[in-house]
């Protein structure tokens, strides 16, 4: 046998290339330099550029890689109805120490309607199909304008055939299998004209020896330096285990499968590396020290800069540290300022539950908001800010960030919070918690996605038509939420402030009662609540100019403006006149309208089309009682949600024809109201709210929403 010099790649008088191939043993050309005849390696010379071919298998190699155990060949490209192009052949490496390589190869199927089966003769493997989409003039061009491909194969796999479904079908079509890498690299570029005119591809095979073959190998070193890994395939008929060296450890080079192969590198020899720079370098196996006297300066530099690193950086962290603990002591601070104990009081000793009620930290609601970054604003007005933000949790919320308290009334603002937090009504926007840490404390409310009422009536989607259905429900909604609040909560409370851009739209366009606008309430008589608000020119109770007094039949006139604004479309306030300098209130021209017997002129247009007719005059009647001057003659909240309740459960049984004499009657009706008015006291002589049956109490169903 003849000896290979160390660190060589192949046997003494052996050829180490065939062109630009490197041909390391076990390969081997010619006589004595493979290791088997599975690795004999011929080199055919007479060609323009030499080939390299892999006698055994019958294959041209590209590339031979010790360190992967791989080899790296030309693979056939099988195809059908193709001009100029070979049918391909079956690759089958059976019985050898080869197989395809299952990390890096992939199977791909090219062409119009191609239908391409993957096999190993028997059983099926895998299939591939590629479809049409605009299918060129060119029959041949269009085998790479469409394909698909498999990233995986089955391990082992050593015998490769892909037959085609349609071979009926005279479009042509290719299948092979490729190195991944290849499949992503910018040669496989199916738009080349030149693509489809490929007569192989690259391909990657395994390959390993037998362990008798290692015998001899490892005796010749005190510790094994190469790693080994094993493959075998009995299901194929390949009944030998093999083997796959890994190559040389770091610090070695040479080849592992000769003796000797692997020879320590030493670096301190390389005049490229110097790595100890003026030090001394020792070489050891696998590696070198460096030592020496001038070694000390450099390890005394490095404690240094090292001691000067601690130093910083321990005072960086000091410095965050003595920062987050004023930090924490400040918002403790405003935390007793702003209640935050008597709010943990009320909310352990009350009752009711409040459902997901939490007393949030600044730093959920920073993190909520993004630091409440402007682009998360949704409304900005005299008394604060109202950002979008999301909770750890996923939930959406809208976080009302004020800009005043009024520190002597804390206790007012913590008893009211609390309150808020107890109601619980599926129409009324729900009070999920608050945050004290800061200076003004701050509101966390539930998130309405589709908007204001004001802005549904006035910018109709074609999508969601805003139907005469839907605004009885909407009014219905409204009227319960109103009515429960008036009448329900433990303490009554009148909102003050009903408008169309007070009442938000869910993902569902149920109604839900709002006023982001109101921070804190304010007792009156101890009797109810109330919010702190003006109110809303269009919107206001004419008796409140009169008496200076606020009282439930106030919000009742403001929800009347609201039900004449879904019956007309038109906004509370508008402007008329040639320059559009008088303003029109739209609850006096509603009145008018009703007096002149021109309800229906006045209606959205969408209602006259309608025929539900007799429920619009019932809730336009509605309508005109609500805005009666008198608050003494308006219904309360809660007959004004019964009545709306019983409209709609009588709307699918309803005469759709319109009832002309009826329409009659509410032009009476209201005109002898209305001339009532003129004289100081509104007359109640109508059809009566109420059966002689009770209604019965309203329901009031758990849910997310408050105030």
């Amino acid at each position: 046998m003849i000896e290979s010099a160390v660190g060589a790649l192949v046997k003494d008088g052996c050829k180490d290339h065939c062109g630009s191939v490197s041909i390391p043993y076990p390969f081997g050309i010619g006589e004595n330099c493979y290791m088997n005849k599975w690795f004999e390696v011929s080199c055919n010379e007479t060609s323009t550029a030499p080939t390299t071919f892999l006698t055994s298998i019958e294959v041209e190699v590209l590339e031979i890689s010790l360190a992967d155990s791989q080899v790296h060949v030309k693979s056939p490209m099988m195809s059908v109805n193709y001009s100029g192009r070979t049918a391909g052949k079956v690759v089958k490496l059976a019985g050898s120490p080869f197989m395809f390589s299952e990390a890096t190869t992939t199977f791909i199927a090219a062409g119009c309607n191609n239908s391409a089966v993957k096999s190993q003769i028997e059983p099926l493997i895998d299939a591939c199909e590629s479809t049409c989409k605009n299918k060129s003039s060119d029959p041949e061009w269009y085998c790479t304008a469409e394909r698909c491909y498999e990233s995986m194969i089955p391990s082992p796999l050593q015998v490769f055939n892909a037959t085609f479904d349609r071979e009926d079908s005279k479009e042509c079509k290719l299948a092979f299998q490729a190195d991944v890498e290849w499949n992503y690299s910018s040669d496989n570029n199916i738009t080349d004209p030149n693509w489809q005119f490929k007569v192989y591809v690259p391909l990657v095979l395994d390959w390993g020896i037998t362990m008798e073959e290692t015998n001899g190998l490892y005796l010749n070193y005190d510790s094994p330096i190469w790693s080994v890994g094993g493959f075998s395939s009995p299901n194929f008929g390949f009944l030998n285990d093999f083997v796959k060296l890994r190559g040389c450890y770091d610090g070695y080079e040479g080849n592992p499968y000769l003796p000797y192969g692997c020879q320590d590198i030493d670096e301190c020899k390389d005049p490229k590396h110097k790595p100890c720079g003026h030090l001394i370098c020792e070489n050891k196996p696998g590696t070198y020290v460096c030592k020496g006297n001038k070694a000390w300066p450099i390890l005394l530099g490095i404690s240094v800069g090292f001691g000067v690193v601690c130093l910083l950086t321990g005072t960086w962290w000091m410095y965050k540290i003595l920062k987050k603990r004023k930090k924490m002591k400040l918002r403790k601070q405003f935390f007793k300022q702003n209640g935050g104990l008597l709010l943990q009081q009320q909310l352990s000793s009350t009752k009711k539950n409040i459902e997901r009620t939490k007393v949030f930290s600044i730093k959920e609601l920073e993190k909520a908001t993004d630091n409440f970054n402007r682009d998360r604003i949704l409304g900005q007005g005299g008394q604060g800010t109202v950002y979008k933000g999301m909770l750890v949790d996923g939930r959406i919320v809208a976080v009302k960030k004020s800009k005043v308290l009024d520190k002597k009334n804390v206790k007012e603002f913590i008893n009211e919070v609390v309150l808020l937090m107890q109601i619980n009504h599926r129409n009324i926007v729900k009070l999920l918690g608050c945050c004290l840490e800061i200076e003004v404390p701050m509101l966390v409310y539930e998130f309405i996605p589709n908007g204001t009422l004001f802005q549904y009536i006035q910018d109709q989607n074609e999508d969601i038509p805003l139907t005469w259905e839907r605004r009885l429900q909407i009014a219905a909604e409204v009227a319960s939420a109103l009515s429960y609040l008036h009448s329900e909560a433990s303490i009554p409370i009148y909102h003050r402030d009903v408008k169309s851009s007070n009442i938000l739209l869910d993902e569902k366009y149920r109604a839900k009662v709002s006023d982001f606008g109101t921070s804190r309430l304010i007792a009156i008589d101890k009797t109810h609540l109330t919010t702190n608000v003006k109110g809303t020119f269009g919107y206001l109770d004419p008796e409140y100019f009169w008496s200076n007094q606020f009282t439930e039949k106030s919000d009742v006139y403001s929800f009347g403006v609201v039900l004449v604004e879904l019956l007309t479309g038109e906004k509370a306030i508008s402007l008329v006149g040639a320059e559009e300098e008088e303003a029109r209130g739209l609850a006096s021209h509603f009145i008018l309208s009703m007096e002149e017997d021109n309800l229906f002129n006045i209606l959205d247009p969408q209602l006259r089309e309608s025929s539900a007719h007799g429920e619009i005059t019932k809730v336009a009647k509605l309508a005109y009682r609500c805005l009666s001057l008198s608050g003494k003659q308006r219904p309360k909240m809660i007959e004004v949600a019964v009545e709306l309740e019983q409209i709609r459960l009588l709307q699918n049984n309803s005469n759709s024809q319109q009832n002309h004499e009826e329409t009659g009657y509410v032009k009476n009706e209201v005109t002898n109201q209305w001339d009532s008015a003129s004289r100081g006291a509104l007359s109640l002589d109508m059809e009566p709210l109420f059966s002689s049956e009770p209604w019965g109490s309203l329901e009031m169903q758990q849910s997310s929403n408050t105030i």
